[in-house]
C-alpha cells in the first residue's frame, strides 16, 4: 500500500458501504457515522451541518483522525479538496450513491456551495497506521 492508498480489502469494504465511522483528532473522542463517496478509489467526505464544534472544523485545526470500516481502524490525514473537476466528480458520486427518495434531499444539499466547500479527502497516514480492530 502506498501512503496515499488504502489497502485493497479496505477499498472493497468502503465500496460496499454507504458510510464509515470517523473521528477527528487523536484523543479518545467517539467515532461518528458519516456518509462518504469514493472517486478513483479515493475517499471523500463533506459536512452537511457544518457545526462550529463539529468534525470539519476539528480537521481544519488539526488534520489528523481515524476511520473505522469493517474490522479496520486506520489513522488518516484530512486533505482539503479544491480541484473543480474533482469536486464535480464527488457531486456526481454523491447523487449516484445516495439516490433513494429520503437520501436524495441530503445528497443534493451536499452539492451546494456551503457543503461543497467542506470537501475533504481522507488519506491513510502510513502503512503502519493500519491495524485490525479486535
Amino acid at each position: 500500500m502506498s501512503p496515499k492508498h488504502f489497502p485493497d480489502e479496505v477499498i472493497t469494504a468502503l465500496k460496499k458501504s454507504k458510510s464509515l465511522r470517523m473521528r477527528a483528532g487523536r484523543g479518545s473522542h467517539r467515532f461518528i457515522g458519516i456518509w462518504m463517496v469514493m472517486v478513483e478509489d479515493r475517499v471523500f467526505v463533506r459536512s452537511w451541518s457544518i457545526k462550529p464544534d463539529g468534525w470539519y472544523h476539528k480537521f481544519l485545526k488539526k488534520p489528523r483522525g481515524a476511520i473505522q470500516i469493517a474490522k479496520h481502524k486506520i489513522n488518516v490525514r484530512a486533505v482539503r479538496v479544491k480541484s473543480r473537476q474533482l469536486l464535480d466528480a464527488i457531486d456526481r458520486a454523491c447523487l449516484e450513491k445516495y439516490s433513494t427518495a429520503w437520501e436524495l434531499k441530503y445528497a443534493k444539499d451536499l452539492g451546494l456551495p456551503k457543503s461543497r466547500a467542506t470537501t475533504i479527502e481522507l488519506v491513510p497516514e502510513s502503512m503502519t497506521a493500519s491495524r485490525s480492530l479486535r
